[in-house]
């Protein structure tokens, strides 16, 4: 980083005129190549025509959201809003403060007709006789690159592009008239610009008036954003083949994983060497992890959120490490494996992950077309509450039906505690924004990804537990697909039974299972 970088925003770097020209001469012409149209771009055209077919005559509004500071004068890594994402093709870092607005299509006359024209506000590449060439250091092409221009844009992706700048005024045109919708939670300041355009058009009203039109106008905020959410449930080809492409890349990221556990042993603190290990990986194969990685040894195991990653990694311990590549569409994988850090289970570790498998087996069985998603978890907590009582761990009277009973059971929730499955794409919670009938109630289908991830977790200081069991966690979690007539393990090449996994331990290490 630059000292200008670093410097106080308040502190002014001296510009006059005569170095304003110098630094816009003497450059060669930019290329002139017509950017390819993007693979994804089609895709994104079929996802727009669902949403425009869903609210006719409607402006809709998708910001990519903004830069957002992490000190000072440094930014963090830019990641575009989801559905912005979804409904463009761009993915990694692209395009900070843009904006998709699906405008109604009108006659000539103004009359009404079907379907919207996609529109890309973004901030283009600036010439360089411009202040923000060499100015800017948030935008300019000096300190963060090129930019791509409206041609690129419209090359890339297939729909209109422009300037940023004539946003405010297409957000507010005719407001009185055609429905606004805008993704709120996306930015802030295009929420606001949309809301401020609504309250213009709306006039002088009572108070009272006004406040029961902002809440109807929130509401169909929220209705617009739940869509975009849940029409992410099914998967086209093109996505289900970027979610191939992050188990891949996750593949090899534990792959390098087991391959560097013994120097994990050795550093000491050895769970951040697992994180940055597999980091490593991730930001090589795609845009970086999915979401944080848990590098979860020992105890830590049953902290099911462990994300701080700070402890050692201890000869005898079993590592849980819950990780995902991102690739640089978005789409991210996500995946558990429990590993016995010496290479081989103990009884006791391999009792429980035993168990942890064989209810993972019945969940990833429960995922076929027409059983509700609710199905996956009630086959795999179902072979957990069974493991439990076999082990005398459910209270005295309380058998496997008992402790499934939703309204004075689920004793057998103080070991698995969470649920089994969550959809998975261009979010690691996908679909987020549906509701309980849309999700949890809701029947599988053909192109919908979902995780299957039963545990058991044994705190170090459960005294209900035997000591052998005590101090370990076993987490399984692959990605499945739904197909035509059953379920594909997206994550079927990494071993996932007790014996498999000590394997594939070995096999990287070159010695004997």
């Amino acid at each position: 980083m630059s000292e200008e970088q670093k410097s106080s925003p308040s502190r002014k770097r001296p510009t006059t005129d005569e170095f304003r020209a110098f630094v816009a001469s003497g450059w060669a012409p930019r290329g002139t190549g017509v950017t390819p149209r993007a693979e994804v771009a089609d895709h994104a055209a079929r996802r727009r025509d669902a949403v425009s077919a869903a609210f006719p005559g409607e402006r809709l509004v998708v910001p990519a959201g903004g830069l957002k500071v992490r000190s000072n004068d440094c930014d963090y890594v830019f990641r575009p809003h989801s559905a912005f994402a979804h409904l463009t093709g761009l993915g990694s870092d692209r395009e900070p403060d843009a904006v998709l607005v699906l405008e109604p299509r009108h006659a000539d006359d103004g009359t009404p007709t079907e379907g919207h024209e996609s529109i890309l506000y973004f901030r283009p590449l600036a010439d360089r006789d411009t202040e923000e060439f060499f100015g800017d250091s948030r935008y300019g092409e000096f300190w963060v690159g090129a930019r791509p221009t409206l041609d690129d844009i419209e090359s890339e992706l297939g729909l209109t592009a422009r300037h940023i700048d004539g946003l405010a005024d297409a957000v507010a045109k005719d407001a009185g008239e055609v429905t606004v919708r805008v993704v709120r939670d996306a930015d802030a300041e295009v929420a606001e610009r949309v809301d401020r355009a609504r309250a213009a058009a709306a006039g002088t009203q009572e108070a009272s008036e006004t406040e029961t039109r902002v809440d109807r106008q929130r509401e169909a905020d929220e209705q617009f954003a739940a869509f975009l959410s849940t029409l992410r449930f099914v998967k086209d080809e093109w996505e289900v083949e970027q979610m191939r492409d992050a188990v891949a890349g996750t593949h090899r990221g534990f792959d390098a994983v087991i391959a560097d556990l013994p120097e994990a042993i050795h550093r000491g603190r050895g769970e951040r060497w697992v994180e940055g290990v597999f980091g490593l990986h991730a930001r090589h194969h795609g845009n970086g992890v999915g979401y944080d990685s848990i590098c979860a040894s020992g105890d830590h195991a049953n902290t099911l959120h462990w994300i701080k990653n700070t402890g050692d990694i201890a000869e005898g311990d079993l590592l849980l490490l819950d990780a995902g590549v991102e690739v640089d569409s978005l789409f991210t994988a996500d995946i558990t494996r429990t590993l016995p850090v010496s290479g081989t289970f103990t009884d006791a570790q391999r009792r429980i992950y035993d168990a942890v498998y064989a209810a993972q087996e019945a969940g990833i069985a429960a995922c076929k077309p027409g059983n509700r998603f609710s199905d996956v978890h009630a086959a795999a907590i179902r072979v957990i509450a069974e493991h439990l009582h076999a082990w005398g761990l459910l209270p005295e009277g309380v058998d496997v039906e008992a402790t499934l009973d939703a309204d004075h059971g689920q004793y057998h929730r103080r070991w698995m505690v969470h649920g089994t499955s969550h959809h998975l794409g261009i979010d690691v919670h996908d679909c987020a924004l549906a509701t309980r009938e849309e999700y949890s109630d809701a029947e599988l289908r053909p192109g919908m990804i979902l995780t299957v991830e039963p545990g058991l977790y044994f705190k170090a200081d459960d005294e209900l537990v035997p000591a052998e069991l005590r101090g370990n966690g076993v987490r399984i979690e692959d990605d499945i697909l739904i197909t035509e007539d059953g379920c594909e393990n997206l994550s079927a090449a990494m071993p996932r039974s007790s014996a498999e996994i000590e394997q594939w331990i070995a096999g990287i290490w070159g010695t004997k299972a």
